[in-house]
């Protein structure tokens, strides 16, 4: 399965389905056509662009998503292949069979992933991981403690070296870089979990009656440091203010592409989301026994 990601968002453009193509017409440009099978993720953000509901069926069998945004870039809507594996209906059954006790303790490998990628992303960033990695160790199953919120707020207290930040999503601020770079990964992250048969709709942990994935807002916590850590650099570079360009977007956009150390092999992210989402699926469906693995930012 592809990882390339295909964003428009620049100029108007027409996608079409063509001899198992995406055919792409964009303004003052030749056409162009990408095989269907090549696109992983396809970003849609211009108010201009008209596609087919051929091409949507089509990318949809190929296993890809589409992210569509709004007049700022920021994705508000989210088009998922469902039915591409073989096994759909009995893996939904076991899933929808999994036991509480099995869900939480996944739910607590995965707080204690994501506070120890966060500890390790401020120790190289700011010198100390502020006592994050010391909570690894006390999260029980199901995280009863809260101890995914405990660290959060020591956590965006020292990432940007601002202690009045406040994670806010409507915030002008590093806060949109942030959306951005995470429905990114989102995207990718229920693309995989759907690459498996299991169905995002049903968490581990998140249950948010408006959340139509949760499963992927399980999955994708201890993969949110590499976001962070990208945003950090743009910080740097452009500011807090500046306008989500078409090149602080790729740079969010590469995070998927970055190469991280996994099980001994160095993988792009996005191949290692797919080996995650894998692993969950093994475990909660009890096809096998362990534990959950994630990469180190």
């Amino acid at each position: 399965m592809t990882d390339r990601v295909l964003e428009i968002s620049e100029t108007p453009a027409k996608l079409q389905l063509h001899l198992d193509c995406l055919r792409v017409e964009v303004q003052d440009r030749e056409p162009f056509r990408i095989p269907m099978e090549e696109v992983g993720l396809l970003l849609l953000a211009n108010p201009q662009i008209q596609i087919s509901s051929a091409a949507l069926q089509a990318l949809a069998r190929a296993g890809s998503s589409v992210l569509i945004c709004d007049d700022k870039h920021l994705p508000i809507a989210e088009l998922l292949p469902l039915q591409n594996h073989n096994l759909h209906s009995e893996r939904l059954r076991k899933q929808i069979a999994a036991k509480e006790p099995l869900k939480k303790r996944l739910w607590q490998q995965i707080v204690q992933a994501k506070l120890g990628s966060q500890g390790l992303l401020l120790k190289r960033l700011r010198g100390a991981d502020h006592g994050l990695i010391a909570m690894v160790r006390l999260v029980r199953s199901g995280d009863t403690d809260n101890y995914e919120g405990q660290g959060a707020r020591r956590y965006w207290a020292h990432l940007f070296s601002d202690a009045n930040f406040v994670r806010d999503r409507d915030a002008p601020d590093q806060n949109r870089y942030l959306n951005y770079g995470y429905a990114v990964l989102r995207a990718q992250v229920a693309r995989a979990i759907c690459s498996t048969g299991l169905n995002p709709a049903l968490g581990l942990h998140h249950h948010n009656r408006y959340d139509i994935f949760p499963l992927a807002d399980d999955l994708i916590e201890p993969f949110r440091a590499f976001v962070d850590d990208n945003v950090v650099g743009i910080v740097n570079k452009y500011g807090s203010s500046a306008e989500l360009s078409p090149e602080i977007r790729r740079t969010l956009i590469e995070v998927l592409h970055q190469r991280v150390i996994y099980e001994g092999e160095s993988l792009q992210l996005s191949k290692v989301i797919f080996k995650c989402a894998q692993r969950l699926c093994s475990l909660l469906l009890g096809e096998k026994t362990g534990r959950l693995v994630f990469p180190e930012p």
